[in-house]
């Protein structure tokens, strides 16, 4: 015991000595110092000329590190500004350099700088007085170097290569980091235009402006009449709706259409081109609808139901468009569509390109009405009538089902009538080996074929009350036991499923051994005959027919209704 004590007093004592050595290192967070960091380049007073020619050419600002006396991690934002205001809290230019912050130096492009020095008000060509500095960062302590520059901007005021939309009309709100893309409209040759589009929805209740970037130190636009102003007023919608929102540089002007609606108008619909399936608006510049398709035909996408506004597909693409009048040289073509029935039409129209998607409309409705018929078919053939019982109709015998087939319901024995789906597959069951096998989807008006998951003999109901579609199916086994007590220790040979109505199943079976076919305890085919093969009734006596052990493959084929069946012993 004393050994064991001396060794926990020791540990103690370290304990205690590690713990007072830690606190030491904890200073206060006042109790250490950043010093500034040190300018290096450009040196004070240069001048830097900006030439619109060369818009991506770059311009390096380094510096040396400050330094922490407790080496805490210093971070950097270079910034720009007048050289009349007395510090950066409010900078024309903010950008923290690369490496998350870590990096001594930074190079900004000169529209980069431009755009800035636009957006603060100074016009093109001038020769601005600026300072520049570096603000070095770390946990709550801050320090600044800087010094002075000249800069000369672009000789005449360019366009932006990009533009978003922000404030308090838009989808995305008046934060300028959620700011929504504009699509930059190009020529064939992939050259900007100066002309931007964005299709959204806007609120009547707020104003929006027009940004070179998402950053609130971003180049904005605003404008009245449209006409567009560098720094303007907020725009506002004559109305809450969908908008296709244009920005043309070339003219400096804006102009706001009201989209009530995008449709599909063309051969593949109900109408032919003098019809109009339209489509809903759903957010992030997004419509969709559902169409019923009659034959396989091209189509356009059309605005407002006016022919002057068509998007059409871009030649040598699968699903990018075009609008037709402003297509710039671009071939386009009308949009091809496959298949007939529901399909769901997705138009984008979000920034970049234009996109559109066909897909087959496998959803279901549920039912509205109980028909007073309704039919399984399958490739157009009548499989069964089902039998109507109130709301309900059910197949009463069990119907030999294939995987791989497709089948439907119907209310006219020749498919013409009302077309039933349901949600999931006949059959599918994670349960695939119990005896008595069910499962229920739900069901609806629609085209979409009945799928059927693994061959079996199925009984069906469908209950127009609640809307749901069930079916069941037996699974057979062969029970083999000692008639002497040995019914705890006997055998359950499942058997095998074989299209239509067969089960089989080969096991080696003892001589005087009892026998029957049983799906628990629904199903129990047996019979008095010693026969190897030969007829069996539901609930018939225990077989007993094998005289001589061994291998056997057995056989049942059962009626549809399960009363009956053959069955045959064959010795291997």
């Amino acid at each position: 015991m004393k050994k064991i004590y001396s060794i926990l007093s020791l540990l103690t004592v370290l304990f205690v000595a590690w713990s007072c050595d830690e606190k030491d290192n904890l200073d206060p967070t006042g109790n250490w110092e950043l010093s500034e960091p040190v300018i290096a380049s450009p040196s004070p007073n240069e001048e830097l000329v900006l030439d619109e020619d060369k818009p991506t050419e770059t311009f390096p600002f380094s510096w040396q590190a400050a330094v922490s006396s407790q080496r805490y991690q210093v971070r950097y934002t270079f910034v720009l500004d007048s050289a009349d205001n007395k510090d950066f809290s409010s900078p024309i230019l903010s950008v923290a350099s690369a490496n998350n912050g870590r990096d001594q130096s930074i190079a900004p492009t000169a529209r980069q700088i431009d755009q800035a020095l636009s957006a603060a008000g100074y016009i093109a060509a001038s020769t601005v007085n600026l300072k520049w500095g570096v603000l070095a960062t770390s946990l709550s302590k801050q320090t600044v170097a800087s010094s002075t520059i000249t800069i000369t901007r672009f000789a005449t005021e360019s366009s932006p290569t990009q533009l978003f939309v922000s404030g308090a009309a838009t989808e995305t709100g008046a934060d300028p980091t959620k700011a929504i893309a504009m699509r930059d409209i190009k020529d064939a040759e992939g050259n900007s235009t100066g002309v931007f589009e964005l299709y959204t929805s806007l609120k009547a209740d707020g104003t929006f402006r027009f940004l070179g970037e998402q950053s609130a130190q971003a180049l904005t636009f605003g404008g009245t009449s449209g006409q567009l102003a560098r720094n303007g007023a907020g725009i506002t919608a004559p109305e809450a709706g969908e908008y296709r929102i244009l920005v043309d540089f070339n003219n400096n002007s804006y102009n706001l259409l009201k989209i009530d609606k995008w449709s599909v108008v063309g051969g593949n619909i109900l109408g032919g081109w003098g019809g109009d399936a339209p489509l809903v608006y759903k957010g992030n510049s997004t419509w969709q609808g559902n169409i019923d398709l009659t034959e396989a035909a091209g189509f356009v996408f059309r605005a407002n139901g006016d022919w002057a506004y068509l998007l059409k597909r871009v030649k040598g693409t699968t699903n990018q468009l075009v609008m037709e009048s402003m297509a710039n040289g671009v071939a386009f073509e009308d949009v091809p569509s496959e298949g007939t029935g529901p399909h769901i039409f997705t138009l984008n129209l979000a920034a970049d390109k234009y996109t559109y998607t066909i897909e087959e409309d496998n959803s279901i409705t549920p039912p509205a009405d109980v028909p007073d018929q309704l039919y399984l078919l399958s490739d157009g053939q009548e499989v069964a009538q089902l039998n109507k019982s109130g709301n309900s109709f059910g197949s009463g015998i069990f119907l030999a089902l294939q995987a791989g087939k497709n089948y439907t319901l119907n209310t006219a024995p020749d498919g013409t009538g009302t077309s039933y789906s349901i949600a999931g597959n006949i059959g599918e069951t994670e349960n695939t080996n119990a005896d008595n096998v069910t499962g229920g989807v739900d069901f609806g008006t629609g085209k979409m074929a009945l799928a059927v998951a693994r061959d079996q003999a199925y009984q069906l109901t469908v209950n127009f009350t609640t809307g749901k579609f069930t079916w069941k199916y037996y699974n057979i086994k062969l029970f083999h036991w000692d008639d002497k007590g040995g019914w705890d220790n006997r055998d359950e040979f499942l058997m095998t499923y074989v299209h239509p109505y067969k089960y089989e199943v080969t096991a080696n079976l003892k001589a005087g051994y009892d026998l029957k076919f049983n799906s628990p305890w629904d199903v129990q085919f047996g019979t008095d005959s010693d026969a190897l093969n030969g007829t069996m009734s539901n609930g018939g006596a225990n077989y007993k027919g094998i005289k001589q052990s061994g291998s056997y493959k057995a056989t049942l084929e059962v009626s549809n209704d399960y009363t009956s069946a053959k069955y045959a012993f064959v010795k291997q």
